[in-house]
């Protein structure tokens, strides 16, 4: 990795461990002071490394910096220290003596606790995920706004309100217990899930693909698993698609950062090792009586790592979007299952269930739509892939659809 790259990763993989840690440590109402004094870390970094250099071990420098700069806010704000006193779990009279435990340990525990604190009913499920993406994922508000289809405004507002929630209602960080896990996993799943998201397809950064962010929620969904309380079917079945999705990384984009489409991928590329974890866990969540979305879209993105174009593969694909929908409608869903629909029944057919949709602000709706209409009325295909491209938001995407409409044409003339 480049000089100029490890900050930014280092920011990304270990600013939330540390937020954790003292959140775990200071209690839910100091959010702000493990933010501060993380932050002030960070930007000690920034500035020592630039003149000096990089540390031999930088991870450990910035642990070390953060444990320092705790413990020397602790001596400075004497009020906050007698406040502290009281709830610090290490329940040292000193402040001297407090240790700041960033072990491995420490850490997943510290993760656990917070990610399971956030998603508590006392706020908004829509405000749990924001503010766990905030706090546990390192998202920034303008990611988290792109994941809601939404501006920053809101989700700012959405993230302070639910932080005053939380400190109002005295919710403590502490281990789940089975009732907190049996209520909230749900929503902790759905952040690892949003996070997956943001990282396979990426708005606000305007690229397609971020692995970090899919690391990152493939690592908290793990930690979902190392745990004998959370390890359930349905985090199996999430991190198994999650496997399945990550084996095609480097098969979807060329060398320009352009999108390579599934038919056009290279398997060979596809990481074998990759899909046989995710084959382990699938079947390590085939256990219980519960079907969840995320067994069906695991599934679905298993079939996908069979590249053969058979009619069994689509069948197969076809029917789990069925049952997907009646579980949970979602109108992406309902998109990708017209392009299986495709496959099976035929354009016409898929054309008018895509068309009932009606997502007019969706570039992948017209995109798909265009595909559809291509050699049934190259017209009309021609309009909507003009219409994607107006709605495109990355480079990426508008490259793959510039490339549909020289296709036709070429095709037309």
């Amino acid at each position: 990795m480049k000089d100029r790259e490890l900050l930014p990763h280092l920011f990304r993989t270990e600013y939330r461990k540390i937020v954790a840690v003292l959140c775990y440590l200071f209690g839910i109402e100091h959010i702000e002071i493990a933010e501060d004094i993380v932050s002030d870390t960070f930007l000690s970094a920034t500035e020592t490394w630039a003149i000096k250099g990089l540390p031999e071990n930088p991870t450990a420098w910035l642990y070390t910096v953060a444990k320092n700069k705790t413990k020397n806010y602790l001596k400075r704000n004497s009020l906050f220290e007698q406040k502290l006193s009281a709830e610090i779990k290490y329940n040292t009279p000193k402040t001297e003596e407090i240790e700041i435990d960033l072990s491995r340990k420490n850490i997943t525990d510290s993760q656990l606790a917070m990610i399971f604190t956030v998603c508590n009913p006392v706020i908004s499920s829509e405000s749990q995920v924001a503010l766990a993406l905030n706090l546990l994922c390192g998202f920034g508000i303008q990611e988290i706004a792109d994941a809601y289809i939404t501006n920053k405004e809101v989700i700012y507002k959405r993230i302070n309100r639910a932080k005053e929630k939380l400190k109002t209602a005295n919710i403590k960080i502490e281990q789940p217990t089975i009732a907190d896990i049996n209520n909230r996993l749900e929503t902790v799943l759905t952040t690892v899930y949003l996070l997956f998201s943001e990282g396979y397809y990426s708005i606000s950064q305007n690229t397609i693909l971020r692995k970090d962010l899919c690391a990152e929620a493939m690592r908290l969904c793990y930690l979902l698993i190392e745990n004998d309380r959370t390890n359930t079917p349905a985090v199996n079945a999430l991190f198994a698609l999650m496997s399945f999705h990550s084996s095609r990384f480097e098969a979807r984009m060329n060398e320009n950062g352009e999108i390579i489409l599934y038919q056009d991928q290279d398997e060979t590329l596809w990481n074998q090792e990759l899909i046989d974890q995710g084959h382990f866990f699938l079947n390590k969540a085939s256990t219980g009586n519960q079907l969840s979305k995320y067994h069906l879209e695991a599934g679905i993105a298993y079939w996908h790592t069979q590249k053969e174009d058979t009619n069994e593969k689509w069948e197969n694909i076809l029917q789990l979007y069925n049952h997907l929908l009646i579980l949970e409608y979602s109108p992406i869903a309902a998109l990708n299952r017209t392009f299986a629909l495709a496959k099976t029944n035929g354009k016409k057919e898929a054309i008018i269930e895509a068309e009932k949709l009606d997502l007019t602000d969706n570039h992948f709706y017209y995109s798909l739509l265009g595909n559809l209409y291509t050699d049934v009325d190259n017209k009309k295909a021609l309009v909507h892939f003009e219409t994607a491209l107006k709605l495109a938001g990355s480079d990426a995407d508008k490259t793959t659809i510039n490339r549909n409409i020289e296709r036709l044409n070429l095709t037309s003339n």
